[in-house]
């Protein structure tokens, strides 16, 4: 089988925004593992080629002469790009992959994400059609949030390809738009289950050892529920808990929002930026805090620095109240951390088992449940145990051959 993925996102800087760079990369780099010849169409950056092999991996950075005109990042300029992304893609897809291969006798599957691909399937479809050659080619359409979907005509993608999501709460939301999708989770890639550097978590904890810390990195958005975290980093303050919050935002304008709450809740905050990667950048912005509350995190968290991050605080606000499945809680729980989700995508999450759940955004329920941990450090250690043998059921590995591959298989049976 040869393997094609539709995204927006995908690894160059310039095309990841979120959680969907994460999810392409690590099923690309896990197809490739496995044997598979995987093509992965993206907006890349416009100064780099327009396509790469490494290995059995082609990546084709698509839409570079719009990406010219939008140097920002990836989804600035959105409806130009997908236009163009939908009306050009899929014929070159098609004539100068898909049908080569399927002459050869063999068999393709394409993987869309999101709903800027939904008229690249729908075209694919018909040119495969018309090819004569759609029942060589599985076509997969997956949803990892719920943008965008008034916009998509669900019958016609129903029949031009099977829908996936990404969890079992996003498929109950899918449920009210009259759509029947079968659920592949997101993956952890190999780098998640690498040990943080020991000398920086035990530095980070010895400097902050008379302070409750805790960490939360997300999109400034309001269902990522970052005032009710502020609120209970004040709470906790005024019941002499001494917190201090690690938080890394991103560009978005909520985030003024969300840093005036702070203030007018009486709380410090310091923004703190650096330039070296790793533990050792991290370890730089928090090297003179003083009596601050909240430390706004200003520069870009690579996965070592946030493997220590979520290692070394006391516990990974990753408390959303609309959460499609949660890849920083099982970061985080990859990493060796006490994670506090919400309760909606999170799958993963077992209360009290692997994980501190929060059905409310009460900073009293978070304060309860945390009040029970502190001191007992033979929970902890279990509570972190558990969260590690969770995250190892989630590595890629896992989840494709445990619940993509047989899902793909079925295409094909019903193709």
């Amino acid at each position: 089988m040869q393997f094609h993925i539709l995204s927006f996102e995908g690894p160059d800087r310039y095309s990841r925004a979120g959680g969907l760079a994460t999810r392409v990369d690590g099923l690309a780099e896990t197809l490739v593992s496995l044997g598979y010849e995987t093509h992965l169409w993206f907006l890349g950056d416009p100064n780099l080629p327009g396509s790469e092999q490494r290995g059995q991996l082609h990546l084709h950075r698509w839409c570079q002469w719009v990406s010219r005109h939008h140097p920002e990042r990836v989804y600035a300029g959105e409806l130009g790009k997908k236009a163009e992304y939908n009306a050009s893609l899929p014929p070159y897809l098609v004539e100068r992959a898909i049908l080569p291969h399927v002459r050869e006798g063999g068999r393709a599957v394409v993987m869309a994400e999101e709903w800027q691909t939904v008229d690249a399937v729908l075209h694919l479809h018909w040119l495969l059609r018309y090819r004569g050659i759609r029942e060589r080619v599985t076509m997969l359409w997956n949803a990892n949030n719920t943008f965008g979907f008034d916009q998509i005509p669900w019958p016609e993608l129903a029949s031009a390809a099977r829908i996936t999501t990404v969890s079992r709460y996003m498929k109950h939301r899918m449920g009210e738009w009259g759509v029947e999708a079968s659920v592949i989770p997101n993956g952890l890639g190999a780098e998640a289950f690498d040990v943080p550097p020991r000398g920086a978590v035990a530095a980070l904890r010895s400097r902050f050892r008379d302070r409750t810390v805790v960490s939360k990195m997300a999109r400034w958005d309001p269902d990522k529920r970052w005032v009710e975290s502020v609120r209970m980093v004040a709470e906790m303050k005024r019941q002499n808990w001494r917190p201090l919050l690690l938080a890394r935002g991103g560009a978005e304008q909520y985030g003024e929002a969300v840093l005036r709450e702070a203030h007018a809740l009486g709380l410090r905050v310091v923004d703190r930026a650096w330039e070296k990667p790793g533990a050792e950048g991290l370890m730089s912005a928090v090297r003179d805090v003083g009596d601050a509350d909240i430390v706004n995190l200003r520069s870009h968290v690579d996965p070592e620095a946030r493997r220590v991050l979520f290692r070394s605080t006391d516990a990974v606000l990753a408390n959303s109240g609309h959460e499609p499945f949660g890849l920083v809680g099982l970061e985080a729980m990859a990493a060796g951390g006490i994670t506090c989700t919400g309760c909606s995508g999170e799958d993963y999450a077992v209360p009290g088992q692997n994980a501190l759940v929060l059905e409310t955004g009460e900073p009293r329920e978070f304060m309860s449940l945390y009040r029970r941990l502190r001191g007992r450090e033979d929970e902890v250690r279990r509570l972190r145990r558990a969260g590690q043998a969770t995250a190892r059921r989630y590595a890629w590995p896992n989840v494709a051959q445990g619940v993509l591959l047989p899902r793909v298989e079925l295409g094909h049976e019903a193709g």
